[in-house]
């Protein structure tokens, strides 16, 4: 069995980041990047899979500038067999291509690596758009599980725990199919110092984005960024008719 894990080279998750002056988007000189989370989790989870004999070849893939490689060799580090790298010439790694660029990119390399099933994180931290996974599994025709707190591996079904408004949700699914990770699924190891320098060795395909023939024009137009407003200070109150007071006239929240 063969899993495909896609991941995403971004602004680590401790850095606190700043917008240009300019307001075009995120300064990322000197910034700290890394594997995107959710991303990480799919990847702790494939390599769980293949200590546990229900797989034999994990693939993974980015989409990004050169400097992705370096999480390719994280992920290889972690446990994966090999990685692909679709380089793009937009040296920018913050935004990018849009998901259904992304999704049609994937479905080129899961048409030519064939794997059992796609396992990616449910969405990236940068720009949060939560939708390659979903759009993925359209083109491809596949079943789809999002959002898994838990996933087991039976032949050629997967039993997907997912979490929903309220509680949770079970599904099985047929393979192939395209399930994104969750938070709960797992803790992702780290990688071994040995394992990094080994990573370092294993085989890493590089292709170019302008051979694959797909219109990664961007659909969307961003006006400006800017820093979420400063928080205010609060203000104590004496008594419960003041809060009331400052409740209804001056935060407008009850009427």
């Amino acid at each position: 069995m063969k899993i495909l894990v896609p991941i995403k080279r971004v602004i680590d998750y401790n850095v606190k980041i700043h917008v240009k002056a300019d307001e075009t988007g995120v300064d990322l000189a000197n910034v700290k990047m890394s594997l995107n989370p959710f991303d990480e989790i799919a990847v702790e989870e494939a390599v769980r899979l293949k200590e546990a004999g229900k797989t034999s070849e994990i693939i993974v893939v980015s989409i990004g500038s050169e400097k992705a490689q370096e999480q390719i060799r994280t992920a290889i580090a972690m446990g994966a067999d090999r990685g692909i790298l679709v380089q793009t010439d937009d040296p920018i790694d913050l935004g990018g291509i849009e998901p259904l660029a992304v999704a049609k990119i994937l479905k080129i390399l899961v048409e030519k690596e064939n794997p059992d099933f796609v396992l990616m994180g449910k969405q990236s931290i940068d720009d949060d758009s939560n939708q390659t996974g979903q759009m993925l599994s359209a083109l491809l025709g596949w079943a789809q599980g999002t959002f898994a707190s838990a996933i087991e591996v039976n032949n050629k079904s997967i039993i997907v725990t997912r979490e929903i408004d309220g509680g949770r949700e079970t599904l099985k699914l047929k393979m192939p199919a395209v399930i994104t990770t969750d938070l709960r699924l797992n803790e992702p190891r780290y990688a071994k110092l040995s394992d990094i320098i080994k990573a370092k060795k294993k085989e890493l395909e590089i292709i170019s984005i302008n051979t694959l023939d797909i219109d990664c024009s961007p659909r969307l137009k961003i006006i400006k960024v800017t820093e979420p407003p400063a928080r205010q200070n609060g203000i104590k109150v004496s008594n419960v008719d003041e809060l009331i007071d400052k409740l209804k006239n001056e935060a407008k929240v009850l009427s």
